[in-house]
């Protein structure tokens, strides 16, 4: 059974912290509840020198039908009661390798990292695959990551797992082989304009027609790019399209 102990590492603890710097955080902190306002989804920091969430804005997907304060008192509790047991498991090993992987960058370039995966979240009858990502809000002096900010949506994707490490600006990522137990570098998806155009006009409510005329092709070519862009993307819709586009700076 997984502790809360288990999801803080060795690899990542933190020291060099005063009260002072916590202090200074408070416009960061206001900063994320206007951010939370303006999206669907769930945004809390998680502070790794007290083992706990520092701040959870109110939006309700990652609150499992308690208040924000109850979620941020709870800090790990949270998952312990509401991930299944074996995704758990899983959690505590992405946590490990994240951290490792993480401090394998070079210190200037690690709040430019962010990880990605996707787990259940269970309330009462109801469960939901969500995605969570994960980035550094506030490093330690040595580089090590204090606080993280955290962005939890749901999950375009049908199982849990989906794990990867990226740099924004790299031309590749790493995706983590949960049954292997390893990290395999991938190259990332690129999309053509047409693909961009197809992508944002559909988005915006037009048909494959009126796509069709605004970017006067052929109602067969447009349907051809709708069916490369779907395919490079690994997504059966366009709002899944539109949301790995986003989240992975393709737009």
């Amino acid at each position: 059974m997984a502790r809360i102990e288990d999801f803080f590492t060795l690899t990542n603890k933190i020291e060099g912290i005063d009260d002072e710097q916590y202090r200074h955080l408070e416009p960061m902190i206001r900063a994320i509840d206007a951010m939370a306002n303006a999206t669907y989804q769930s945004i809390y920091v998680i502070d790794y020198l007290k083992h706990g969430f520092l701040h959870v804005a109110s939006n309700p997907l990652f609150l499992c039908g308690h208040t924000a304060e109850e979620v941020r008192q709870m800090g790990y509790r949270l998952y312990i009661d509401h991930v299944p047991a074996e995704e758990l498991i899983m959690l505590t090993e992405i946590n490990e390798v994240g951290f490792k992987r993480f401090n394998e960058e070079p210190k200037a370039e690690r709040s430019r990292c962010f990880m990605s995966y996707d787990f259940h979240i269970v309330n009462a009858e109801d469960c939901y695959l969500v995605n969570h990502k994960i980035t550094p809000f506030a490093l330690a002096p040595d580089g090590r990551a204090w606080l993280a900010m955290c962005v939890v949506s749901l999950s375009h994707h049908t199982t849990p797992g989906h794990v990867e490490f990226r740099k924004k600006g790299q031309p590749v990522y790493w995706e983590y082989d949960l049954n292997g137990h390893s990290w395999q570098e991938r190259k990332s998806v690129t999309l053509r304009q047409q693909e961009k155009q197809v992508l944002i006009l559909s988005a915006q409510g037009f048909t494959v027609q009126q796509i069709a005329d605004k970017m006067c092709r052929a109602l067969d070519t447009v349907k051809t790019y709708k069916r490369a862009l779907f395919e490079r993307l690994g997504v059966r819709s366009i709002t899944e399209a539109l949301t790995v586009a986003t989240n992975q700076g393709l737009l």
